[in-house]
């Protein structure tokens, strides 16, 4: 393990090769805190929705009315996880010229007027200005858990989260089927 500032630190999951803002088609799959079923359980084959369930599947499909340039595409919500299809349409980065505040909002405020005319838009959702994998990712676990503790649910994330480049069209058929198939699975699944 490295040390930084002559502490310990957890290395990153990510590829340090890639850079993440970039357009790209990623495979991520969050699991809750300590594999807890936060989410549901799987009854007859099919996936019965808990409270915080519900609030991590409709989330989830907020996404692209706070991040730009973001398509989903397969999703699924298990009982101590999700799997789900980021596509990453270009990089936002490059004329971006707010000053921005870490997770807190720009000082100049949001500047795209796609953004800010959709009446779903809410600017605290994510980091504004940063349209990368981790704060997508990170706004959206933020957002799912200001709703549950506002409403009482329980709920929990695992610290990390995992994610795959996806290279291919194989490799996407492969990843899109393995979710769409992943309820079926469940008693197979690594996350069981």
């Amino acid at each position: 393990m490295e040390k930084f500032n002559n502490k310990y630190r957890i290395e990153s999951a990510r590829a340090p090769w890639w850079d993440y803002s970039r357009a790209g088609t990623y495979f991520i799959t969050i699991c809750t805190k300590n594999r807890e079923h936060y989410f549901g359980e799987i009854e007859d084959g099919k996936m019965v929705l808990s409270p915080t369930g519900v609030i991590v599947n409709l989330l989830w499909y907020e996404i692209p009315y706070h991040s730009q340039n973001v398509e989903l595409d397969e999703f699924v919500v298990m009982p101590n996880h999700i799997h789900g299809i980021l596509i990453l349409n270009g990089n936002d980065l490059e004329n971006n010229n707010n000053v921005e505040t870490g997770h807190a909002l720009s000082l100049r405020g949001e500047t795209n007027p796609d953004l800010i005319n959709n009446p779903n838009y809410h600017p605290r959702f994510r980091n504004p200005g940063k349209n990368t994998v981790s704060s997508i990712v990170g706004g959206y676990k933020s957002v799912v858990t200001k709703h549950a503790n506002r409403l009482g649910f329980p709920n929990g994330w695992q610290s990390r989260f995992h994610d795959h480049i996806i290279r291919d069209d194989d490799e996407y058929q492969r990843i899109k089927n393995y979710i769409s198939n992943n309820i079926s699975n469940w008693e197979h699944d690594k996350f069981y």
